[in-house]
């Protein structure tokens, strides 16, 4: 366990605002670019101006300090400026998934009381549709490169921005005042929203983005997570302008294609040096066709999160590119990541060491702990922990336990201090009185020149005892038997282990961060699809 924090490390102060404090680091650095997305060039000047004006228009709304406000905006120059502009002001920007449904949108505008919206253009209609359905009241509507012209409750996004003074003092805010709002995936139900307060962020950039990751201002950092994923705030926000560094903006998904096409330059005329995926992506992209050679690439750096990363996926990436990819675990509620490889001290296969000011515990079913080499419920204390899910009590109490977070994860400590995933503790398997990891199977079968993706769950037989299933997969243009599959796992894992019965399927059912959503094959098992 390691949770004493290194001694480089200077607490922020009594008084302290991050969008401010973001705003000092970079004071001198004007004309450095500090987004690039596909419309343009955002300057570190340009940055404060804007985020000081964002944050004088939304007073000038009549939004008081830690009111919120809807942030449902497509990647892009304007969501640093909405999401550091809010906190500027005091006023708490609630970053919400774009991939949802109206009722989402009705549900999170009612839940967080938001007074006002940013919202990309694209976005409008499903917002448009969410308010009729919402009885919460919004006193504006910002809205960010618009595709049809704009009601009167409506205003462009740089004419909102033109028509400010930029305001001259950030909030006199506190490290522990609520600074922003993120919601849950709400696989299990309604999202949850973890409130996060000024100094979590700093405290991610402090501990990971600097010390682990060893991030620079001479990086360029692009990330295939969104920015209203907490580990893609950290990547595109958090991270690089703690340091001065620039950031690559995508609005599209992260497809193999237009990833390739940032790496290349081909989209803004600069390369990353710094990548940040999950293991679906890596699959999809190491599969594609267009992958580049390592010479066309200026790749320094690699991060992995969202899921484990099977050893196999790693190894070939490296194989490839030359460069280790750094895996770790973070959550929604502790806000990045707080077990990781390093560079040049990667243990593919496992997750990592704790990042250094994170205490670990593994606990077993009775609360107490583990041995080495058993699988326990995770356990985390750190100073990024949210102050609590917004209007639920119950869960609150629930995850957040005296200091420490309960992940909802189960690892095993290995003997040489690393941690390797199991699998969500919803998720792990009884199979003839011994606990299975889903993960430890799905990573086996992928290790399979014709697997692409897997995913494992339990089912029922006829005798009322738990078997393995698996649903795979295959890569383009491959096949496979099911008794080839059952053989292959067979000859690497316990006999117990490998799946009964194995299904062939077009795709996995995943959340929008790419999680394959276990459940969905649950159910679909349960209702005899």
């Amino acid at each position: 366990m390691i949770d004493e924090l290194p001694d480089d490390v200077v607490p922020p102060g009594e008084t302290f605002n991050f969008a401010e404090h973001l705003l000092a680091v970079n004071a001198t650095r004007t004309e450095r670019p500090a987004y690039i997305d596909d419309a343009g060039l955002l300057t570190y000047g340009q940055l404060t101006d804007a985020v000081r004006r964002m944050a004088a228009g939304l007073r000038g709304l009549g939004l008081r300090r830690e009111e919120r406000v809807l942030l449902l905006m497509h990647d892009c120059n304007d969501w640093p400026v909405s999401f550091l502009g809010a906190l500027y002001a005091g006023i708490v920007p609630v970053a919400v998934n774009t991939l949802l449904t109206p009722d989402d949108y009705a549900y999170m505008l009612e839940h967080s009381r938001a007074q006002a919206v940013l919202v990309s253009g694209a976005l409008l209609p499903v917002l448009t549709s969410a308010l009729l359905k919402s009885d919460n009241e919004v006193c504006k509507v910002v809205v960010s490169r618009p595709v049809a012209p704009l009601h009167p409750a409506e205003v462009e996004f740089q004419a909102f921005l033109a028509s400010q003074t930029p305001q001259a003092r950030p909030a006199a805010t506190g490290a522990d005042d609520p600074g922003f709002w993120l919601y849950s995936s709400g696989s299990t139900g309604r999202p949850k929203g973890a409130v996060h307060s000024h100094g979590n962020p700093y405290w991610t950039a402090e501990l990971y983005g600097k010390r682990v990751l060893g991030l620079s201002s001479s990086d360029v950092c692009f990330s295939a997570a969104k920015l209203f994923f907490a580990y893609g705030l950290g990547n595109s926000l958090t991270f690089p302008l703690s340091v001065g560094a620039s950031v690559i903006l995508m609005a599209e998904r992260p497809t193999p294609e237009a990833t390739f096409r940032r790496w290349l330059g081909e989209v803004g005329g600069t390369k990353p040096t710094a990548f940040y995926g999950a293991p679906t992506g890596f699959a999809g992209l190491l599969a594609s066709p267009l992958l580049p050679p390592a010479e066309q690439v200026d790749l320094r750096i690699v991060s992995s999160a969202g899921e484990a990363l099977p050893a196999d996926l790693g190894s070939r990436f490296s194989r490839h590119f030359g460069v280790d990819i750094i895996d770790g675990i973070g959550s929604t509620e502790m806000l990045h990541i707080f077990i990781s490889n390093r560079p040049g001290q990667v243990r593919y296969g496992t997750t990592g060491w704790p990042v250094p000011g994170y205490g670990i515990e593994l606990r077993g079913e009775d609360g107490g702990p583990v041995p080495d080499g058993e699988p326990g419920d995770l356990y985390i204390r750190g100073p990024s922990a949210a102050l609590m899910y917004w209007g639920n009590r119950a869960k609150t109490r629930e995850t957040f336990q005296g200091g420490w977070t309960k992940s909802g994860d189960k690892y095993v400590r290995n003997t040489d201090g690393t941690y390797t995933y199991s699998g969500r503790t919803d998720d792990m398997l009884k199979v003839s009185g011994i606990y299975v990891s889903p993960f430890e199977v799905e990573a086996t079968l992928v290790q399979h020149p014709a697997v692409l993706e897997a995913a494992v769950i339990g089912v029922v037989d006829q005798e009322g005892l738990t078997k393995t299933k698996a649903f795979v997969v295959l890569k383009a243009g491959a096949g496979v038997t099911d008794a080839e599959l059952k053989a292959f796992v067979k000859d690497k894992l316990a006999p117990y282990k490998y799946p009964r019965q194995i299904a062939f399927v077009a795709e996995l059912p995943k959340t929008a961060t790419g999680k394959i959503q276990r459940f969905k094959l649950r159910e679909q098992e349960a209702l005899g699809r």
